[in-house]
């Protein structure tokens, strides 16, 4: 599943090609993806200019002056900036057509989702849709940091893994990163949240946000059939450090990296160098 830098990689891919222009028409080639698209969309967007393309945890929404259209790309669905004329493929759920912008060509956001778990919703003006409304603070913004998690995590029981992948906790930080920041921080991914000291929690909070700003320079990491908007593969699942590499040497320590599951997810770490 794309995670925040893949899902910030597109927001930032499509700005320059969605924001200011008009919505001509909404064509939608079936009446539901993960849950049904409601008629918002096609009856209320269309004739409406798009403010902003904006993030929220995973979701991306369109703003609008009559309301928000809440996309979110489930597991392997991607969103194109595309010439009008290009052939609809088979997956190929969603077009907005958009007008021309000044020195440039009318345009196609098309949504395609093979598997369907993606999502087409609608947020109205001055609300917070309910997928949205209980989720925690972003892990880029002032609200974050170590001070918080520590604070959050007094008393708590399950692995600090599950901890910080609670998108009440924060949002966004989803398999891979949490791996890579508890492996940068030298935290075991098994230890109880509410027993990680302070100090591990500044390194653990430092190391999220340090890895997340490099993941979206680097286009975030290729994940199944992810794209950018431009149609190129991100970079950064190159230099992960234990996402992924069980049983290889640990590029610290040299020892073989462990696998484990926790909370149903598959888990890789170093035993000799996450306490």
């Amino acid at each position: 599943m794309p995670e925040l830098p893949e899902v910030e990689t597109t927001r930032r891919g499509l700005a320059p090609h969605v924001e200011g222009r008009r919505v001509r028409e909404v064509v939608l080639r079936r009446p539901d993806l993960r849950w049904p698209i409601p008629r918002e969309v096609s009856e209320l967007l269309p004739g409406q200019r798009i403010t902003a393309v904006r993030r929220r945890a995973k979701y991306l929404l369109l703003d609008t002056e009559v309301g928000s259209a809440l996309l979110h790309l489930g597991m392997s669905g991607s969103l194109r900036v595309l010439p009008p004329s290009t052939a609809v493929t088979t997956h190929d759920h969603v077009d907005v057509a958009l007008d021309a912008a000044s020195g440039s060509p009318r345009r196609v956001l098309r949504f395609n989702d093979p598997r369907r778990f993606g999502c087409l919703l609608w947020q109205p003006p001055g609300t917070t849709h309910e997928l949205l409304r209980d989720l925690g603070p972003e892990p880029l913004s002032d609200a974050f940091d170590g001070e918080y998690l520590f604070a959050l995590s007094r008393g708590r029981k399950a692995p600090v893994k599950v901890f910080l992948m609670d998108q009440r906790v924060v949002v966004g930080v989803g398999n891979i990163y949490v791996a890579e920041a508890l492996f940068a921080a030298g935290v075991s991914p098994l230890r109880a949240a509410g027993r990680v000291s302070r100090e591990s929690y500044l390194r653990i909070a430092e190391s999220i946000r340090r890895i997340l700003q490099y993941a979206i320079t680097r286009g975030g990491t290729t994940l199944r059939d992810f794209l950018s908007p431009d149609g190129a593969p991100g970079y950064f699942e190159q230099e992960l450090s234990v996402y992924g590499r069980e049983g290889e040497p640990c590029k610290t320590c040299g020892r073989a990296l462990t696998l484990t599951t926790i909370g149903q997810r598959a888990t890789v770490w170093c035993r000799h160098c996450q306490r």
